[in-house]
């Protein structure tokens, strides 16, 4: 995904201001580049107006390119935000892709080998991308695998520099309240340092562009701004927490996290694709009103208010069969209310949706306890492999 080409004077007078609703993706001007406003300065060429352009196709990217002569400041001794820069910095890369003429950017960070980890949207319409290396410059890449449900891709780059070593993930996820950082592009500005905490844990990280949400998201209050999209979101112990997905406003940002993305990348290396686990239900998170209007002995949960024809789940889960009045509020009726998956309590919409994600693949029968006419009933749930239509 590219946003529109905008000139660098405008980006850092965009970047100044507030910005209430974003997606932290990608846009005009890469690292190296000249941006419009340079190209439209009122300075004289040094350029002779007799002087001849060049004819016929481009070279060939160089196989081994020259690289300059690499710097980096040592981080002052008790910094530890310096010190997590400095480990990081050279495995974190800009992404410049080219689609319809446009030029746009993210970000991607070594994961192992020669590959490098980015969101699927940042590299959907380009298949061999170009990384930028702080210090070293440019390299090819090719896109060796993409998965559109949890918006993660994977490149491939064989010339590679040693220094770039991969970022391990988490093991666990850290609890909320942990400090992080965030590092990447945002806005044209390479290598830009951002720190807060993670701020939220389990969340369902809604698509602007598509009907569905990615499950097990972290929320974090690290500034993520366009450009930042596949960036790491790191721990002071330099691990990726999550893979950078959006900014929705202030102080609101998500990441895909370690632990799903520990699930899909190793599929997307060896295969290129990667399968999840679909149900085949509309699902709402237990409200007061659905306590009221359906008489539940439970006030939490998630309630399955419709079940889609032609999957497993239709001739074992029951959704909505009318709608009721409370407070005003049209409100659904007679759907189940799922409450446990297996050894999973299922409190709400996100933490069923984090249970397949995380657990699940496609093939599986899950145990699923529903509440179902003020009766808790136990009921076996196959799952299939999602579609991008469903």
């Amino acid at each position: 995904m590219s946003d529109q080409s905008l000139s660098r004077r405008r980006l850092l007078a965009i970047a100044g201001s507030t910005l209430s609703t974003t997606v932290a993706g990608c846009f005009d001007a890469a690292p190296g580049t000249s941006s419009p406003a340079t190209e439209n300065s009122s300075e004289p060429s040094t350029e002779s107006p007799d002087q001849p352009t060049a004819e016929g196709p481009p070279g060939e990217f160089p196989d081994d390119p020259e690289t300059p002569p690499q710097e980096r400041e040592e981080p002052p001794a008790g910094s530890e935000y310096a010190t997590v820069f400095q480990e990081v910095a050279d495995s974190v890369v800009g992404v410049r892709i080219q689609s319809g003429g446009e030029t746009g950017v993210g970000t991607a960070w070594v994961y192992e080998d020669e590959y490098l980890v980015t969101n699927e949207h940042v590299v959907a319409d380009d298949e061999s991308p170009f990384v930028w290396f702080d210090n070293v410059g440019w390299r090819e890449s090719t896109v060796v695998g993409t998965d559109v449900f949890s918006d993660l891709a994977v490149l491939d780059v064989s010339n590679k520099p040693e220094d770039a070593t991969p970022l391990p993930l988490v093991e666990e996820a850290p609890p909320v309240g942990t400090e992080v950082v965030a590092i990447g592009n945002p806005f044209d500005l390479t290598g830009s340092f951002t720190t807060g905490v993670i701020s939220g844990r389990n969340r369902n990280i809604p698509d602007p562009e598509r009907p569905f949400s990615i499950a097990d998201g972290v929320q974090t209050d690290a500034a993520l701004n366009p450009g930042n999209s596949g960036g790491p979101v790191l721990t002071l112990d330099s691990e990726v927490a999550g893979v950078v997905r959006s900014g929705v406003g202030q102080n609101i940002g998500f990441a895909i996290s370690a632990a799903l993305t520990e699930r899909v990348v190793p599929a997307l290396i060896e295969d290129g694709e990667y399968q999840h686990s679909f149900i085949g239900i509309g699902l709402e998170d237990v409200t007061p009103e659905i306590v009221r209007a359906n008489d539940l002995s439970v006030a939490w949960g998630a309630y399955v208010d419709q079940v889609l024809d032609g999957y497993p789940a239709a001739s074992v889960l029951q959704g909505s069969t009318n709608t009721r009045f409370v407070n005003g509020q049209e409100t659904p009726v007679g759907g189940d209310v799922i409450v446990r998956i297996e050894d999973w309590t299922i409190e709400t919409s996100e933490r069923l949706s984090a249970y397949l994600a995380l657990e699940t693949s496609p093939g599986d029968t899950i145990e699923v306890e529903v509440v179902r006419d003020s009766q808790r009933e136990i009921v076996d749930v196959p799952l299939v492999a999602r579609e991008e239509s469903a």
